[in-house]
């Protein structure tokens, strides 16, 4: 079995059914609308494929693939797990299992500016891995945020592909692009909606709700030296020192363009003694 399911459908560069604004936020660290949107999925999920967990196989939920630190989506899976969960515990059925595929690559690329050929030659160069054994025989839900070119949908059968696994396969998406005449960079519209700069990414991060997914911790890395120190300003020691465990956890030190930021960072550490 290999199936998909998507929340709200887009059709239109103007209209949406969800709201760019939280989705903006919540690409962005906010996981209070990550737990909305899992909610929401959920019950859509549930509204039209409860059948699928009629079943005795153990259920496994994954996120999009990630090296250490978590994407955006992962969130949105943590929070579908916990209602998951709950309706499995309500129907006496065993709990879901967490689980990823593990990648070894990272890049600089805005991914939401590429359309499929190039997003998936710019993964294509990375390298996933995935326990086969551990997921055979299971019911496998792939969770997303949101699906553009399908270029994630794509790799992902890729992978479970090559590693024979086997299994059955449900993708979840929040939302899914319906209509191939939009361009697939509207997934950038969605991204910057609400966060726009660094003074709005500071304010999210001032939030009680912020956590550091891939993507800002990217992003604040790939500033230029006066954004940053201004951004820095802004925020709690906490966060810059989480943030260079991060960056150093997802090997961002190797990469080029992110030095002067990482440098930094460090000197601060070593500043205050440490």
């Amino acid at each position: 079995m290999n199936k998909r399911y998507s929340l709200h459908h887009i059709h239109s560069a103007d209209e949406f059914s969800f709201s760019p604004e939280e989705y903006s936020y919540f690409k962005y660290g906010d996981k209070s609308y990550a737990e909305k949107f899992a909610k929401e999925l959920f019950n859509g999920f549930i509204a039209e494929h409860a059948d699928l967990l009629n079943t005795e196989k153990e259920i496994v939920v994954l996120p999009s693939p990630y090296m250490a630190i978590p994407t955006a989506s992962n969130f949105l899976c943590f929070f579908f797990k916990k209602h998951l969960d709950l309706y499995l515990f309500q129907k006496g059925m065993r709990s879901s299992i967490i689980s990823k595929i593990n990648r070894n690559h990272t890049y600089i690329t805005d991914y939401g500016n590429l359309n499929f050929e190039d997003r998936k030659n710019l993964i294509a160069n990375d390298t996933y891995y995935i326990d086969k054994d551990f997921l055979r025989g299971k019911l496998c839900i792939f969770i997303d945020d949101i699906k553009i070119t399908g270029s994630h949908e794509y790799t992902v059968n890729r992978i479970l592909n090559e590693y024979n696994v086997e299994a059955d396969f449900m993708f979840l998406y929040y939302a899914e692009l319906m209509n191939f005449d939009i361009d697939p960079k509207i997934e950038n519209h969605f991204n910057y909606y609400a966060v726009k700069n660094v003074k709005h990414v500071a304010e999210v991060m001032g939030k009680a709700s912020f956590e550091f997914n891939t993507r800002i911790v990217k992003y604040i890395l790939g500033l230029d030296s006066s954004n940053f120190d201004y951004l820095t300003s802004k925020v709690k020691k906490e966060q810059t020192d989480l943030l260079l465990e991060l960056a150093i956890s997802n090997n961002y030190h190797l990469i080029k363009e992110y030095e002067n930021n990482i440098n930094t960072l460090t000197q601060t550490e070593l500043y205050y003694g440490y």
